[in-house]
């Protein structure tokens, strides 16, 4: 019998022991932390349902990369929060856009710092939905022309990845193109290659204003029922040129993230979605859980499914903490 000459425990005497065992790590590195970015100037609105995240004007959202530069944190997402909208989502494409002229500040002023930016409709068009809508439902193909030209504009800006999160079937392909036949073929795409059409998103949408005014995303986002489908997509993304593949949400879905890291040799990224950020922050707030242990182990169990790149609203707080 293995005991008493085999006694795990010993490993977990104290802290120092128990960090020199550590499997998984997690680092400031490891993060994208999400940016809501609006018109105007010194705007900084607390969302509501994302205690300390914030609608923030383009001169505070230099500021706040600023900040989370000198936290060693990996990079930022860029989301644009518009004040026009129309049917044809055409502040997403605008090279006088909220997201492009808020790259431009950001790398001018924190130019090392790395920047995303979300490459999808929703936020600019009036309906909600991400991308152009024909008989009651949005049209795949004639929507990948808005992407294209959204990724480039954000290329043109200075991004240095874009993500392509619409769910449209050819998104990637068609923005590799658009992106390598204007002069980009070193920019990064960083696809939402198994975005699942989750109940997680809701506080998003409030920070984004970008709930659809009819119907829902479910012809586009995926089943959360399906695995072998979320492998599907994202093998077709590595054939269209995808660079970095994403799992969103993170914690419904681990299981993806473990099959995916198993699966494809190329860098795993995963989404720790509003939802998710909310639900820790509301039960941290009535006192039901230490906030910030949940944080972390959350965080690590993301890790620990395949993740090495994790967007999350936590980033900023994890980071002060790994110091």
């Amino acid at each position: 019998m293995p005991f008493p000459t085999h006694r795990p425990r010993r490993l977990r005497r104290t802290p120092a022991l128990r960090s020199l065992v550590r499997e998984t790590h997690l680092e400031p590195t490891n993060f994208i932390f999400p940016l809501f970015v609006v018109e105007g100037e010194g705007v900084r609105k607390e969302i509501g349902a994302m205690p300390g995240n914030f609608q923030m004007s383009i001169d505070e959202t230099v500021r706040e990369c600023a900040l989370l530069h000198s936290l060693g944190i990996g990079g930022v997402i860029l989301f644009g929060v518009p004040k026009h909208k129309d049917e044809a989502a055409t502040g997403a494409y605008d090279n006088e856009g909220i997201v492009q002229r808020a790259t431009r500040a950001i790398k001018r002023e924190v130019p090392s710092l790395l920047v995303v930016t979300d490459v999808c409709n929703c936020e600019y068009t009036s309906h909600g939905h991400c991308g152009r809508i024909v008989d009651g439902d949005v049209d795949n193909d004639s929507t990948l022309a808005w992407l294209a030209a959204s990724a480039v504009s954000h290329a043109r800006a200075g991004a240095d990845l874009v993500a392509p999160s619409d769910m449209m079937d050819g998104r990637v392909a068609a923005i590799r193109r658009a992106l390598d036949d204007s002069g980009f073929s070193q920019i990064t795409i960083m696809a939402y290659a198994a975005k699942f059409a989750s109940s997680y998103y809701g506080p998003f949408r409030e920070a984004a204003e970008s709930a659809p005014q009819f119907g829902d995303r479910r012809t586009y986002q995926m089943d959360p029922a399906n695995a072998r489908e979320a492998l599907l997509e994202m093998a077709l993304d590595l054939e269209e040129g995808a660079d970095i593949l994403m799992v969103k949400p993170a914690l419904a879905y681990l299981d993806i993230i473990r099959q995916a890291r198993d699966r494809f040799d190329v860098p795993l990224a995963a989404y720790q979605v509003s939802g998710e950020f909310s639900q820790i922050m509301a039960a941290a707030r009535l006192g039901w859980i230490d906030g910030d242990r949940m944080m972390m182990e959350s965080l690590i169990a993301i890790k620990r499914a395949g993740a090495s790149i994790i967007l999350t609203y936590f980033a900023k707080d994890a980071a002060r903490l790994l110091e």
